[in-house]
């Protein structure tokens, strides 16, 4: 899933009032009475083949419920960071009333004051408590959180069952497990990449910092640190580049790879077993027939069993501070909860923000999806809520620590420490 990166520093003049998610915010009428009335929407292009029917069946829904028409209008992810930017400097008359806003983008635009917070509208609606948590939290600053989930992503481990079977390797369980199949996958289809080591995949390596139980970064007194060069953190760093430079299972020209380009390979039949997304298996299959019924999945376990915590993102739908706020918050529970919110998860093969719908996906038992079902209930993470992280993950941090490793121009702690200092330079201008 892509990394959604807004630019900090933002000067703004849309201060939320102390009712912005109480009685008696937006216009001060019923939140449910739209008659004459238009919300416009903002939704990102792509994470739907074509969403265009989707949303004019939930516009005729709120239509007939509220009496409000729906202005949809599609942006880019290429250029939405800069529409964002300009609507939010222009004031509330240039924003949306509502936003599909990425999970790493709440933290950022809510620090600014563009965004409402709801806390109230949620707790009020008895949704709280039913929101899958790590995505909850990546949407939840100061204890205050703004806009409601509305379909995610997590990774787990995607592999070869047929070769599997061949072979006799059990799906791991601990790192020990999943280097042994990995060494048996390399010896036994020498033409496949046994377990890609990805340089330029960051996910795939903070899954790994993550099970070492290692850190990125720790909050202290609203002040962040980096600590990726922590013992814990260096040792999952360590044995996860470690599988490609001692144990040998990721070639070199595997160094660089992003996770588009192990996708690739996996189309083409290239690859044995990787870290992949739960939207990645049924996109395997559609490009390449041949491997239908030939996949299957695991989460990534933990050092010594278990599971690692992986990273969750996806997508928030969020207010912003408009007139319409109250009406706009109606219309986002219609598209994160229900029926709308099952229909867009199925059509888009992304997982619902909700533990009630995620656990009617889990309980199909589809075990391509029950894997990463359970990595999402269970051990979904995000990276650390602050806009400088925003742009740590643009100067690629992480990624440039473990591609100085893989090519040998800096040991596993030199690079880490490296990534540390780079990152405490990054949050020490932004405080």
């Amino acid at each position: 899933m892509k990394r959604r990166v807004i630019a900090a520093g933002i000067a703004l003049t849309l201060g939320l009032t102390a009712t912005a998610c109480g009685e008696g915010s937006g216009d001060g009428g019923d939140a449910t009475d739209g008659k004459g009335k238009t919300l416009t929407v903002w939704i990102m292009e792509g994470t739907n083949p074509d969403a265009r029917p989707f949303f004019k069946e939930a516009a005729a829904a709120f239509k007939k419920k509220t009496g409000a028409d729906i202005k949809v209008e599609y942006q880019q992810w290429a250029t939405a960071q800069k529409k964002f930017t300009t609507a939010i400097e222009g004031g509330a008359d240039q924003v949306p009333d509502v936003a599909e806003v990425g999970t790493t983008w709440v933290p950022q635009f809510a620090e600014t004051g563009a965004l409402v917070d709801v806390t109230g509208q949620v707790e009020k609606s008895g949704l709280s408590d039913d929101l899958v948590e790590g995505l909850k939290d990546a949407g939840t600053l100061d204890g205050k959180q703004y806009g409601m989930p509305w379909y995610a992503g997590v990774r787990s481990i995607v592999y070869r069952k047929d070769l599997f079977e061949k072979h006799k390797i059990k799906p791991p369980t601990n790192w020990k497990e999943l280097t042994a199949a990995a060494k048996t996958l390399k010896e036994k289809e020498p033409d496949k990449v046994a377990f890609p080591v990805a340089g330029g995949a960051e996910m795939f390596a903070t899954a790994f910092i993550w099970g070492a139980g290692g850190e990125l970064a720790t909050e202290k007194g609203g002040k962040w640190k980096s600590a990726i060069n922590s013992p814990k953190s260096v040792e999952g760093i360590e044995y996860y580049t470690g599988l490609a430079t001692k144990e040998k299972v990721s070639p070199a020209k595997v160094n660089t790879w992003t996770e588009k380009e192990v996708g690739d390979a996996w189309n083409k039949g290239q690859i044995s077993m990787a870290v992949g997304g739960n939207w990645t298996p049924k996109a395997i299959v559609e490009a390449n027939p041949d491997l239908k019924g030939k996949l299957g999945a695991v989460p990534i376990p933990g050092k010594d069993g278990g599971m690692s915590r992986s990273f969750l993102g996806g997508s928030y739908l969020s207010t912003f501070d408009t007139e319409n706020k109250d009406l706009a918050w109606e219309f986002v529970k219609l598209l994160s909860t229900g029926e709308f919110a099952a229909k867009w998860a199925e059509q888009t093969n992304y997982f619902p923000g909700q533990n009630s719908e995620l656990e009617k996906v889990a309980a199909k038992k589809d075990p391509l999806v029950e894997p990463f079902a359970q990595q999402m209930l269970e051990a979904g993470a995000t990276v650390p809520k602050t806009k400088a992280y925003g742009e740590i993950q643009a100067s690629q941090v992480v990624t440039g620590m473990v591609q100085s490793i893989l090519s040998g121009k800096a040991s596993v702690q030199e690079a880490a420490d490296k990534a540390a200092e780079d990152m405490d330079a990054i949050f020490a201008k932004d405080e």
